[in-house]
């Protein structure tokens, strides 16, 4: 035993590298190796002499071991040393400075929404900000007395007297954009709406102008069910976590029946937000079944055809999401607030690569 712990301590010493290592590894203490083998003829001494030959054969294997694994660890370190002063780095070199421009939240979770459902296979369509009064209220089965067709909601276009055109407004929704897609494109039809939109309204939640998102898609068998499955999977991916439960509250809006609204699982505690977990519930928007008029105003049969619809606030995904707190510092042009919360203009948000950087 004296000449095996001096035989494979000395060519311990001298390895040169792990493959070495490993080698002398097999040949002391592997199934067929030297001090293994040895083992085996255990069972062939007498008792007392197995009693005096075990101990020390065990403590011979736990030192070469022992010593394997400390010449392992002293190359490893050999080589990290090597590698360190091969890629050394003068860290008092300044840093490389961060580009002028950043991409605003607005614009960061547009472009991540319409990543999401260009997954799930819908087109994206853009209309108007100037809209006629028909688009903006009459196709989508809004009727004349409507509080949201009062001047105290929405922004009409000044007309010269004597004229008597149909007025035009700014849009309160991208809803019109959904009847001029239909216009255009027939069904089936799969599109997400995205853009400005304008109310009579402001306050830390609210402001004159700002951003929609509208999903339509109608097919023949189209159902409740596909809305929520595709609500889940979009707040799963945009929040980044494993799943989000939704609930429907019943609603009414005039261009959707049934009509629901959105609600999102939620936890506020210690006074944060956490989506997916917990036993409250965050409104997120509106959704439904649309409404057999809407798609007659879009020129599609509703007997052959349904579909669903729903709208979500960019800005109050914005929010919830990067957690900023007042709606007003999007539209405030401060370098300072943009500098925090914008965006590198080359991380662009994909589902496979990762939405937020």
């Amino acid at each position: 035993m004296d000449d095996l712990r001096t035989k494979y301590l000395e060519a311990i010493a001298g390895a040169g590298d792990e493959a070495a290592i490993e080698d002398l590894r097999v040949q002391a203490v592997g199934k067929k190796g030297e001090i293994s083998l040895k083992m085996r003829e255990l069972g062939k001494m007498a008792p007392e002499e197995r009693q005096v030959a075990g101990p020390a054969l065990n403590a011979l294997k736990d030192e070469i071991n022992a010593a394997l694994a400390a010449k392992k660890a002293a190359l490893a370190d050999a080589a990290l040393d090597a590698r360190l002063k091969d890629e050394w780095l003068d860290v008092t070199l300044p840093s490389r400075t961060r580009p002028a421009g950043s991409v605003h939240p607005v614009s960061q979770v547009t472009e991540e929404v319409t990543a999401i459902f260009a997954d799930m296979g819908f087109a994206v369509a853009e209309g108007p900000q100037i809209e006629s009064d028909w688009h903006n209220f009459d196709a989508l089965n809004i009727p004349d007395h409507h509080p949201a067709r009062g001047e105290m909601d929405t922004f009409y276009m000044h007309r010269a007297e004597g004229d008597n055109r149909p007025p035009h407004v700014l849009r309160t929704h991208t809803s019109p954009v959904q009847i001029r897609a239909m216009e255009l494109r027939g069904a089936p039809l799969r599109v997400i709406c995205p853009g400005r939109v304008y109310r009579s309204d402001y306050d830390q939640t609210h402001t004159p102008m700002f951003h929609q998102i509208e999903g339509l898609a109608i097919d023949r068998d189209i159902s409740m069910a596909n809305l929520k499955w595709c609500l889940e999977e979009f707040a799963a991916a945009f929040f980044e976590v494993d799943k989000i439960e939704v609930r429907f509250r019943a609603s009414h809006f005039p261009f959707t029946e049934p009509s629901a609204e959105i609600d999102f699982r939620c936890s506020w505690e210690g006074g944060q937000l956490k989506l997916g977990e917990g036993d409250d519930w965050l409104e997120a928007g509106g959704s439904g079944m649309v409404h057999p008029k809407v798609l007659e105003a879009g020129g599609i049969d509703p007997s052959q055809w349904q579909g669903f619809a729903f709208g979500l606030g960019i800005d109050r995904l914005a929010m919830l999401k990067y957690g900023i707190p007042d709606l007003r510092a999007f539209f405030e042009s401060d370098l300072r607030w943009l500098r925090h919360y914008g965006f590198l203009g080359l991380d662009q948000p994909t589902t496979h690569g990762g939405l937020s950087r």
